[in-house]
Formats: structure tokens, sequence, C-alpha cells
């Protein structure tokens, strides 16, 4: 059984790069797919909100407008942490926030052991009594599911039905990395080698 927040090992190379979009939005099918159906900062899972996640410029706009519809630029994040973020410049949570620096302990609480991670955690407050209460309900759930309820496990820690095809979208300036749509969770599902939980 996998825990529901478990950082990766090691930093977050681009998989995709599409180009050209007039506006950010465009590029949601493509930062949903990039990085796992899941909010970079915090790992709160599509699957567990309604709505969606947001999208998040690392640099901001307000600093940065030039960036606004840079690929590379945006990040995949839940709402609380985008709204904490606001025009912040934090480390880079693609590289900061892994899993030798950064842990989810069993009551929820996060632990952070590298300066650029205690900082991401300060300043968006991941150690906030609601960030805490809210993974632990998390980490209560997965658990009981994946003791009593294997379907409701799957449900819960599985990838989201609507998986983007990505190679039916066609970037106005081009994709500088093609082999990415290829390795999409939505053409590893159509190969059968997509797992059922991550």
């Amino acid at each position: 059984m996998t825990p529901p927040f478990v950082y990766p090992a090691a930093p977050h190379a681009r998989r995709h790069g599409p180009r050209g979009y007039a506006d950010y939005p465009s590029y949601r099918p493509w930062l949903r797919d990039e990085f796992t159906f899941r909010c970079v900062y915090c790992l709160l899972r599509e699957r567990w909100v309604l709505g969606g996640l947001h999208i998040d410029h690392f640099s901001p706009v307000a600093l940065h407008p030039e960036l606004e519809t840079t690929y590379d630029n945006l990040l995949y994040a839940c709402a609380s942490c985008n709204a904490a973020k606001r025009d912040l410049e934090l480390p880079d949570p693609t590289s900061a926030l892994l899993a030798d620096s950064i842990r989810v302990l069993a009551d929820g609480t996060v632990e952070a052991t590298t300066p650029a991670a205690a900082r991401i955690v300060q300043l968006l407050g991941l150690n906030t009594p609601k960030y805490r209460e809210y993974r632990l309900l998390w980490i209560e759930i997965v658990a009981l599911a994946g003791s009593h309820d294997p379907d409701l496990y799957r449900r819960v820690m599985g990838f989201p039905d609507d998986l983007p095809d990505l190679s039916a979208l066609h970037p106005p300036g081009g994709n500088a990395r093609p082999d990415g749509v290829t390795a999409s969770h939505f053409e590893r599902k159509k190969a059968g080698t997509l797992p059922e939980t991550y």
C-alpha cells in the first residue's frame, strides 16, 4: 500500500514542452499530466477535490509578466497553496521538495530537513492546523481503504478517469519535448502499463 503523501526521490525534469498558447489556462491538460494530477507543494490529488487544481506561476506574473504564458514557469497547485503563494518568490518546489528534504509524518505534520523545504513549508503554512488535519484525514482514509476496501483504495489513490489525450492537442508554437506525449498517462493506460494506483 502506497502512503498518500510521498514526495519524489529526484528533482522533476519536465516531460512536456508545449509552446505558443495565448493564455496560460490552455496549458492545463499538459500540466495535469506533467505533475501527475496533484499539487506540487502539498501533494493534494485531483481526485480529492471538486473543480480540479489551479495553475501557479513559479515566477510571479506581477514581477515577471513576460513569463505569464511560458510553460516551464507554470506549476500545478491546489487552491490553498496557490492562494498562499500569491506573488511570493519561493525555492523551486520541483527540486526543493524531495523525499530526502521533506516528509509527512503519521500525524499529518510536515517535517522539512533543508532550509529550502522549510521556507516553502513556512511561507505556504503547510503545518497550520487546517493542513495537518486535512492530511491526517486522508492518511486515515487511505489506511482504512487499504485494509478493508481495495476498490475504495483504488478509487482514492488511482489516476483520474479523464486522463488528457495530449496527442490530440496541437500547441500553436509546437512542442519542444514531443517524446513526452508517448510517455503520458493516457498513452500508458492505452498500452496497459499504467498502474492502478500511485
